[in-house]
């Protein structure tokens, strides 16, 4: 069977897996760096997901770096649906989190400056982008793995 880039227990995987962490966690940490976050329904959404996204994408970087590092990681059916489907449901979690809080900032900085000063709104553009990068490679992540289970 031929290694597709990206596919589960690749080199590439790890990089999107890894990539995906970081860019998740640093969503988290822009949003929460301010405790004002709390007063708006999409930020604590946003706050909500990246808080599954980091968990998840750690526990696969460990086994990407696992199978990367002892080239011994059997690809079963099974267990890469799993990671498909969970893949998946995070990325449409995220890429929703990432538009609701894009959209609320974007709504927050055309009312007023009272609402959102521009320092605590740029946080939440940067918390926004991060997410959306986040939902790229995750996204990436399961249409590689998708790719590669009739394979299987």
């Amino acid at each position: 069977m031929d290694e597709l880039p990206g596919s589960l227990g690749t080199s590439a995987s790890l990089a999107l897996r890894f990539g995906q962490t970081i860019f998740s966690t640093a969503s988290l940490l822009f949003m929460c760096l301010d405790i004002q976050f709390y007063s708006y329904t999409a930020f604590c959404y946003l706050v909500t997901v990246m808080g599954l996204v980091v968990p998840w994408g750690m526990t696969l970087v460990i086994a990407d770096a696992y199978s990367v590092f002892v080239k011994c990681l059997p690809r079963q059916p099974r267990i890469l649906i799993i990671i498909i489907l969970g893949d998946l449901a995070l990325s449409y979690l995220s890429l929703a989190a990432a538009c609701s809080t894009a959209s609320t900032t974007n709504l927050l900085l055309d009312s007023d400056e009272s609402y959102c000063p521009a320092k605590l709104c740029t946080r939440y553009q940067l918390s926004a982008a991060m997410a959306f990068l986040s939902w790229f490679l995750s996204l990436g992540s399961a249409l590689f793995n998708l790719w590669l289970l009739p394979s299987l």
